[in-house]
C-alpha cells in the first residue's frame, strides 16, 4: 500500500495553476495544518486498455459533494463545480497515465493564522493524483475486528463531509485493528448500532435483503455506496432496507461487504473471529463487485455516463 502512495503524478493543481507535484507545498504554518480544517474527495479513475481511456467514475457527483460541503467549514472557493471537474481531469490528463488512478481534491484553511475557527479564514483548493491499484483484498474476504473507539458523531464533527481532522477517529481505529492482525475495523454509533468502517460504508445481506445503516447514522453518504444500492435494486431486484444494525447481526448475517471509493466493493469473511457462511466471499457480494467493475469501466451501456473520459 505505501509503495503505491509514493506515485503521484507529475502534475498537481496548487494555488490557482497547475504546477509540478514537488512544488506544490504548504507552510508548517498554515491554518489546516495545525487544525485539521480542510476536507477532500476520493476519486478513482480505471484504465480500459481496450480503450485506452481512463475514466473518472461519478465524477460530477463527487464533486458535487465537494463543494456543497464548502458551507460546513466556511469556504469560499471561486471555481465552479464545472470548473472543479475540469481541472480534475485536466491532471490525469497532463499526468499521461495508461493505468488506475485515484484523485485528491482537497479544500482547505489556507492563511497563516493562528485560532482553531473555521469563519474569517482564507480558503484554496488543490488537487493531485496517484497511481492505485486495489487498496484492500477483494478477492478472499476481509477480516475485521469492531473497533473499540466510537464514530464520532455528526454533531461533533459532520460525517457526511470528508473532514481532514475527522480522519484521527479513523485512522485510530484502523492502526488499532491492524496491530491485533486483522484487515478492517468497524465502528459503532455511541447507541452500539453499526456505523461504518474505518473508512467505507458497510452491507449486510440477510434473508436476501441488503441491509445499511440510514444517512442520519453518523455516516459519510458514500458514492459507492449510493452505486451499490442503485444497481442492487434495478439490476439485481434486490430488497434494500436502510436501517440501523446491531453489532449481533454483524455475526449472523448471510454475507457483509464494504464499499467505498478505496474498498470498491469488498466482501468480509469474518467478524470478531466469527466466520460469516462458509468463509468466502457471498454470492450477492460478488455478483455486485462483478456488476460494479463492469460499471466502473464503462461496459454497462445504461451506466456509461457515470464514466467521464480522460482522453477524448
Amino acid at each position: 500500500m505505501h509503495d503505491r502512495l509514493m506515485q503521484p503524478g507529475p502534475y498537481a493543481y496548487f494555488e490557482g495553476e497547475v504546477r509540478p507535484t514537488e512544488d506544490a507545498r504548504v507552510s508548517i504554518m498554515t491554518h489546516s495544518f495545525n487544525y485539521g480544517t480542510a476536507l477532500f474527495e476520493g476519486i478513482r479513475g480505471y484504465y480500459v486498455p481496450e480503450e485506452d481511456n481512463i475514466f473518472i467514475f461519478r465524477l460530477p457527483e463527487h464533486i458535487d459533494r465537494f463543494v456543497r460541503n464548502f458551507g460546513i467549514l466556511n469556504m469560499a472557493i471561486p471555481q465552479s463545480q464545472k470548473e472543479i471537474e475540469d481541472i480534475c481531469v485536466d491532471i490525469v490528463r497532463r499526468s499521461e497515465f495508461r493505468e488506475g488512478v485515484y484523485l485528491r481534491p482537497l479544500a482547505y484553511k489556507s492563511e497563516m493564522s493562528l485560532g482553531p475557527k473555521v469563519h474569517d479564514v482564507a480558503s484554496d483548493w488543490c488537487c493531485y493524483a496517484i497511481k492505485l491499484g486495489d487498496y484492500v483484498d477483494i478477492d478472499s474476504g476481509l477480516d475485521v475486528v469492531v473497533s473499540s473507539f466510537r464514530r464520532v458523531s455528526d454533531n461533533a464533527i459532520p460525517s457526511r463531509a470528508k473532514t481532514v481532522g475527522s480522519y484521527v477517529n479513523s485512522s485510530l481505529a484502523s492502526s488499532e485493528a491492524k496491530l491485533a492482525g486483522f484487515d478492517e475495523a468497524i465502528f459503532l454509533r455511541e447507541d452500539g448500532s453499526v456505523a461504518e468502517g474505518s473508512a467505507m460504508n458497510i452491507f449486510i445481506v440477510a434473508n436476501g435483503a441488503l441491509i445499511t445503516p440510514p444517512e442520519n447514522a453518523d455516516i459519510l453518504v458514500g458514492i459507492t455506496r449510493n452505486t451499490v444500492i442503485e444497481l442492487a435494486r434495478e439490476e439485481l431486484g434486490l430488497e434494500i432496507v436502510e436501517r440501523p444494525i446491531a453489532r449481533s447481526e454483524l455475526y449472523i448475517c448471510d454475507e457483509c461487504f464494504f464499499t467505498g471509493t478505496g474498498a470498491q466493493v469488498a466482501p468480509v469473511r469474518s467478524v470478531d473471529r466469527r466466520q460469516l457462511g462458509d468463509g468466502t466471499p457471498g454470492p450477492i457480494s460478488k455478483q455486485l463487485q462483478d456488476l460494479y467493475f463492469d460499471v466502473v469501466q464503462g461496459k454497462v451501456a445504461k451506466y456509461r455516463h457515470w464514466c467521464a473520459p480522460v482522453y477524448t
